[in-house]
C-alpha cells in the first residue's frame, strides 16, 4: 500500500487525524449488538458467520472442506490481542447456504461472498488471513479491490497453474467428492488415505480430517465445492502475484505433514508477493498453520504492520 505523504501543512495533519481515528471506530465497530453470531447475505447465499472482538478487523478464511473455526483452530488470541475477528463459513460449508447450482463455487463467487459480508458488516478493510481456499479466495480479492485489504496472511497455499488440469489431481478431488456423497465423513476419511503419511502424523491428521468434515449441514453441497473449486482458477497466472502491494506473510507447511500444499509453493509465493515474508514450522513439529495460537501470533503481527 502506498505511504503517507509527509509533506502536510498543520491543518491537513490535524484533518487526517481525524478522518483516521473516524476510520477506526469505523472498522472497530463500537456497537456491542454486533457481536456473536451473524447471518449474512452473500452474492447469491446466506453466509453464517461470527464476529466478535474489537480493534483492527481480521476476517478468517477456511479452506476447502472445512468450516470457520478452522482456520485458528478455536484460539481466541486474536480477539485478547485487541482485534475484531470475523470469521464465515464458505458458501455449501458449515451452516451457510449451499450454492445455487453445483457449478457455483468458483473464485468469482466466494471472492464476492467475502466482499459482500465487508460491506454489510461496514469494514472499509481489512486484514485477510486464509488457509487454502480461503487465501486464493482472499488473493483474489487483492487483486480486484485492493483498496479493502490492509494485509494478507496466506496460510498454507495450494494453488498452481502447473498440471491444475492434469487428469490424476481432478480424479483426486472427484473421488473425495464421490465419497463424501455416498459415504459420508467416513467414506471421506477413507478416501483421503490418512495411511499415506509418515507413521506418527496418521491419527492426528485423521482426526484434524473429520474434525474438520463434521457438522456440515449439507454435506452434498461440500461434495459439489469439492469438484467446482478444483476446476477453478483464482488468477491466471502466479505472476499476478506481484501485483499485490499490501503486506503478506506466507504460512507454508512441510511435505511430510502436509503434502497437499507443498512448502517450495509457499515459498514461490512469498518470493512473488512484494511485501511478502515466508513462516515455517520448526523442523519435526506439526504444521504451524494447525497449531491455532501460534498462528493467531503471526497474524497479529501482521495486522501491526499493515495497519
Amino acid at each position: 500500500m502506498a505511504g503517507q505523504d509527509g509533506c502536510v501543512s498543520n491543518i491537513d495533519r490535524m484533518a487526517a487525524t481525524i478522518r483516521h481515528a473516524s476510520s477506526l471506530r469505523r472498522a472497530r465497530g463500537c456497537d456491542a449488538s454486533r457481536m456473536g453470531e451473524r447471518s449474512i447475505d452473500g452474492a447469491d447465499v446466506t453466509l453464517a458467520a461470527s464476529d466478535d472482538g474489537d480493534g483492527i478487523p481480521v476476517v478468517l478464511l477456511h479452506g476447502l472442506g472445512a468450516r470457520r473455526r478452522y482456520v485458528v483452530m478455536g484460539s481466541k488470541s486474536l480477539q485478547r490481542a485487541g482485534h475484531r475477528v470475523i470469521a464465515y463459513d464458505a458458501r455449501g460449508h458449515g451452516a451457510s447456504s449451499p450454492a445455487p447450482s453445483p457449478a457455483a463455487y468458483g473464485y468469482d463467487k466466494l471472492s464476492a461472498d467475502l466482499l459482500a459480508l465487508l460491506d454489510e458488516l461496514e469494514i472499509e478493510r481489512a486484514v485477510l488471513a486464509g488457509s487454502s481456499m480461503g487465501a486464493h479466495t482472499s488473493l483474489r480479492l487483492a487483486l480486484d479491490v485492493p483498496e479493502r485489504v490492509a494485509g494478507l496472511v496466506v496460510i498454507t497455499p495450494a494453488y498452481d497453474p502447473v498440471g491444475f488440469d492434469s487428469e490424476e489431481r481432478l480424479r483426486r478431488y472427484d473421488t473425495l467428492a464421490a465419497a463424501l456423497r455416498d459415504g459420508g465423513v467416513e467414506g471421506y476419511l477413507a478416501a483421503y488415505d490418512a495411511q499415506r503419511l509418515p507413521e506418527g502424523l496418521r491419527e492426528s491428521v485423521a482426526a484434524f480430517v473429520r474434525q474438520s468434515m463434521a457438522r456440515h449441514e449439507h454435506p452434498g453441497a461440500v461434495a459439489d465445492a469439492l469438484r467446482a473449486v478444483s476446476r477453478s482458477r483464482p488468477f491466471d497466472d502466479l505472476h499476478a502475484l506481484e501485483l499485490i502491494e499490501c503486506p503478506a506473510v506466507v504460512v507454508a507447511s512441510r511435505d511430510e505433514a502436509d503434502p497437499g500444499h507443498p512448502f517450495a509453493l509457499g515459498e514461490t509465493y512469498a518470493e512473488l508477493l512484494p511485501a511478502g515474508r515466508l513462516v515455517v514450522e520448526e523442523q519435526g513439529r506439526s504444521p504451524l498453520a494447525w497449531q491455532g495460537g501460534r498462528l493467531s501470533k503471526v497474524i497479529a503481527e501482521l495486522a501491526k504492520d499493515a495497519w
